[in-house]
Parts: C-alpha cells; sequence; structure tokens
C-alpha cells in the first residue's frame, strides 16, 4: 500500500476510535444512575406467606419474592426493605416489634423511590371484616347477607374516622424523611370478586350478600389510600382494574390472592407470588420505570 494511502487509512481509524470513545464518554456520562430504593409497609408489601423467607427477620414474615425485589431485580435499584408484616400506620413512626425499628428510619434525603401498602391493619380492618364475614357465611349456610345486617357501616365508618387520618401522617412522616424522593402508595388487590361465585364458598365462606358487602369495605379503604396518596403528593397505585377477574376465588394460575381455605400459601388471603409478581409490574407500569 502507497504510503500516502497508508496514512490516509491511519488517519480514518484513529477518527474513528475517537468517536468510538467520545460517544462511550458520553453514553456513560448521561446513564442513569440506579435508583436507592426504600420499600415500606404490611404483609402486603412483605409478601407475607411466599416463599423464600427473608431470613434476616423472621419476625416481618418478608419474602425475597415480594413485589419490591421483582422492581429492583428488573430496575437494577438499590433496595433496602423494611416491610413486615401486620404493620400499621403507626409502625411508619414506632417500632412494631422489639429490634424492628420504626420504618420511615430506613429512609434519608438520599431516597429515590418509595412503595408501600398500608392501612388494611389499621382498625383490624381486613382480619376482623373476613373473620366476621367468614364465620357468619358458615353459621347462615352462605345464605344472606348476616355480616352486613350486623355490621353495617361500621367498618366503614373506623376507616374514615381512623384509618385516613392515620393514613395521611404516615405519608407525612414519609415525606418529611425522604423529601427528594417520589412516593408510591399501592392499592390492595380485590379480595373477592364483585358477585358470589357459589363454587367458591367452600374456600371463601361468605354468604352470597356478604360478598358485594366485603369488596365494598375493601373499595373504601382504597378510596381513602388514594386520597391520602394525593393530598400528600404521593402517586396512588390504583388494582380496581388491573386485579379484576384475579381474585381468591379464582384457579391456581389466575389468582392472585389465596383463598381462606384449601390455599397454596403459609398465609391465607394474601397475595401469592404470581400476585407480587403483578403488583410489581403494574406498579412499574404506572410510575414509567418499565
Amino acid at each position: 500500500m502507497p504510503k500516502h494511502a497508508l496514512r490516509h487509512v491511519m488517519t480514518a481509524t484513529i477518527a474513528a476510535v475517537g468517536t468510538l470513545a467520545l460517544g462511550l464518554t458520553d453514553a456513560t456520562a448521561h446513564a442513569t444512575p440506579s435508583l436507592d430504593y426504600v420499600a415500606l409497609g404490611d404483609s402486603y408489601s412483605a409478601g407475607s406467606g411466599v416463599l423464600p423467607v427473608d431470613p434476616t427477620n423472621l419476625l416481618c414474615l418478608r419474602s425475597t419474592a415480594n413485589y419490591p425485589h421483582v422492581i429492583a431485580a428488573t430496575t437494577g435499584a438499590r433496595l433496602k426493605d423494611v416491610t413486615c408484616g401486620a404493620a400499621q400506620t403507626a409502625h411508619f413512626t414506632q417500632a412494631q416489634y422489639p429490634g424492628v425499628a420504626p420504618q420511615v428510619d430506613a429512609l434519608s434525603a438520599d431516597t429515590d423511590l418509595i412503595t408501600l401498602t398500608i392501612g388494611g391493619n389499621d382498625n383490624g380492618t381486613f382480619i376482623n371484616a373476613i373473620t366476621a364475614c367468614g364465620t357468619a357465611g358458615v353459621l347462615s349456610g352462605g345464605k344472606g347477607s348476616p355480616c352486613k345486617d350486623r355490621h353495617g357501616t361500621s367498618f366503614t365508618d373506623q376507616i374514615e374516622a381512623n384509618t385516613y387520618p392515620a393514613l395521611k401522617n404516615a405519608l407525612r412522616s414519609v415525606r418529611a424523611k425522604a423529601p427528594n424522593a417520589r412516593v408510591a402508595a399501592l392499592g390492595y388487590p380485590w379480595i373477592t370478586p364483585a358477585a358470589a361465585d357459589p363454587s367458591c364458598f367452600a374456600k371463601l365462606p361468605i354468604a352470597a350478600g356478604d360478598v358485594p358487602y366485603l369488596r365494598g369495605i375493601q373499595a373504601h379503604l382504597n378510596a381513602v389510600v388514594e386520597r391520602a396518596a394525593e393530598e400528600t403528593g404521593a402517586t396512588y397505585v390504583d388494582f380496581s382494574q388491573a386485579s379484576e377477574g384475579h381474585d381468591a376465588c379464582k384457579a391456581v394460575g389466575t389468582r392472585w390472592i389465596e383463598p381462606l381455605l384449601f390455599g397454596h400459601s403459609l398465609v391465607p388471603v394474601h397475595p401469592n407470588a404470581l400476585g407480587e409478581r403483578r403488583m410489581a409490574e403494574h406498579t412499574m407500569r404506572v410510575l414509567g420505570l418499565s
């Protein structure tokens, strides 16, 4: 090859390498750093009942396959998971168990992303409503609406009077500790179908007239979560449509929530592994992370 031709080739090669190097440097400079992500909340966030269990704190019955772990694995976020089964709004600022710090202690000004479910354990709403309606359903043989007839608006009254203000206070405590973070407050996926399914009574023994009653209690809880989120600058992640048709009465592989009886989870009436994955996917879509 003539010398002048060789010089042209070498010049072009050096230029190309230089351009590539500049491109790589520019791409690195503009790469999105991984998020500092803190997961707060109760058993629906902890994935209680989903294996494998996180051995670092067995009191909280936290799963390493819960939706926060799915989000972190998908996005590359640095996750600090302080979710804990049975947590109430008070446990954002108070210790839930000896050695289990208030959940907001995990937050800082450097926190970028926070997700949570909370409120279902305040007033014992979930466990009391399901226990009351399940017992009434068994005693009535699935007929009528014995739970509604006995308890009326008591559950929703407690949610409005107690849970709603507690939610606002909890979310304000989150904002105070992590003023720069994006906060996502998730609603609870549907536990019951919209109407009674006679084939489900053995698994979820709720009287026919109490199925919509129980669903109405959950809808009211989700509504106050949404309201508290909006009033404190958080993003509400609505599962009312996404979880429709995936309630505890559906078959394995379709349901996100395990039934009260004859389910496949250590903790009944909670999301299974599929439910936790779908909660993660929907949350990422809402937040624009997927």
